[in-house]
C-alpha cells in the first residue's frame, strides 16, 4: 500500500491507499490520520509517531509519497524515508508533476498547492478554484488545461481567532461551530458568527472576483473546498460546490505514480522542466 504524508504548518495528514489501477484517480482510502505538527520533531520521533498511527498497517507500506511545507521537518522526513528504504517520492524542485506553473516565480509555489492543482484537474477535468482551509486560506486557480495560474492567500481561520483573542481582553478563543443564528445572542455566538460567516463572505467575494476575471473563455469552473475546516465552511459558502477532504493526498498519489519508475525521488536533484518548480508543458 502507498503511504501519503502531507506535513503542513499546523497538522500532518497521512493517508494509506491500496495498490489499485493506476488509471483510478481517487481510490478509497484504507485509513487516514491527522497529528499535530511540531517543527522540532526529529526523524526518529516522526518514525515512532507514524508507526503508532499506522499500527497493524505498518508492515503493509510498500511506497511513500510525501511533502512538507515546514523546512525543518522536510529534512527529517527525507532522513526517515531514506532509512526505511521504501520506493519514495518527496515532492519538491526537480520532481515531475506535469503541472505548468504560470506565475512570476515558480519556486515560490508550495508543493501542497501544486498537489491540489494536479488532483483537482484530474478529478474534475475542468478549470477549478481550490479553496484550502489550512494555516492560511489558500485560493488556487487551475486552468482547463491543468495549469496553475496563481491565486490568493489570506490569514487562516484559526490564526485569526487566536489573534483576536490575544489582542482583545474581553474576548477569548471559542469552539469553531455554527451558532444558532447569524445574529449572535451572546459573546461566544457573536464570535462564531463573525468568524464563520465572515470568512465565508471573504471566500465567496474572492471566488466571484476570480470567476469574473477568468471570464467565459475559461469554460465551466469547479469550485472545491479542502483542508481541516472545509466541512463547516463548505456548508455556508455560496460558491464552493465540492468538498474533497483528501485532495492533497490524491495529488501525492498521482505524483508517486508518475515517478514510479524511480526507486527514490527527492527534491532538488534534477533540472527537469517537468517539475514542481518550473514552467512546464504537459
Amino acid at each position: 500500500m502507498l503511504l501519503c504524508v502531507d506535513v503542513g504548518n499546523t497538522q500532518i495528514a497521512l493517508g494509506l491507499y491500496p495498490e489499485t489501477d493506476p488509471d483510478e484517480v481517487r481510490p478509497p482510502l484504507v485509513r487516514d490520520w491527522r497529528m499535530r505538527t511540531d517543527p522540532r520533531m526529529t526523524g526518529d520521533e516522526l518514525e515512532v509517531a507514524f508507526g503508532a498511527l499506522l499500527g497493524r498497517h505498518s508492515g503493509d507500506v510498500t511506497g511513500i509519497a510525501a511533502l512538507s511545507t515546514v523546512p525543518s521537518l522536510l529534512r527529517e522526513l527525507r532522513m526517515l524515508i531514506n532509512r526505511r528504504g521504501d520506493p519514495a517520492v518527496v515532492v519538491g524542485p526537480g520532481v515531475r508533476t506535469g503541472v505548468p506553473l504560470l506565475v512570476d516565480n515558480p519556486r515560490e509555489v508550495g508543493a501542497d498547492r501544486v498537489m491540489n492543482t494536479l488532483a483537482a484537474h484530474r478529478m474534475f477535468g475542468t478549470a477549478c478554484v481550490v479553496v484550502d482551509f489550512g494555516t492560511s486560506t489558500n485560493i488556487d486557480v487551475v486552468s482547463a488545461k491543468g495549469e496553475f495560474l496563481g491565486g490568493a492567500l489570506a490569514p487562516g481561520i484559526e490564526i485569526s481567532m487566536d489573534a483576536l483573542a490575544s489582542r482583545a481582553a474581553a474576548l477569548r478563543t471559542v469552539e469553531f461551530v455554527a451558532p444558532r443564528s447569524v445574529i449572535g445572542k451572546n459573546t461566544v455566538e457573536c464570535l462564531q458568527s463573525g468568524v464563520l460567516y465572515g470568512f465565508a463572505g471573504q471566500v465567496d467575494g474572492l471566488v466571484r472576483r476570480i470567476l469574473a476575471e477568468l471570464g467565459p473563455k475559461a469554460g465551466p469552473v469547479t469550485v472545491l473546498g479542502t483542508g481541516g475546516l472545509a466541512p463547516l465552511m463548505t456548508g455556508v459558502s455560496d460558491t464552493i460546490t465540492e468538498y474533497v477532504p483528501d485532495l492533497t493526498l490524491v495529488g501525492l498519489r498521482l505524483t508517486y505514480l508518475r515517478n514510479a519508475r524511480s526507486t527514490v525521488v527527492t527534491s532538488g536533484s534534477t533540472n527537469s522542466p517537468d517539475a514542481v518548480s518550473g514552467r512546464v508543458a504537459t
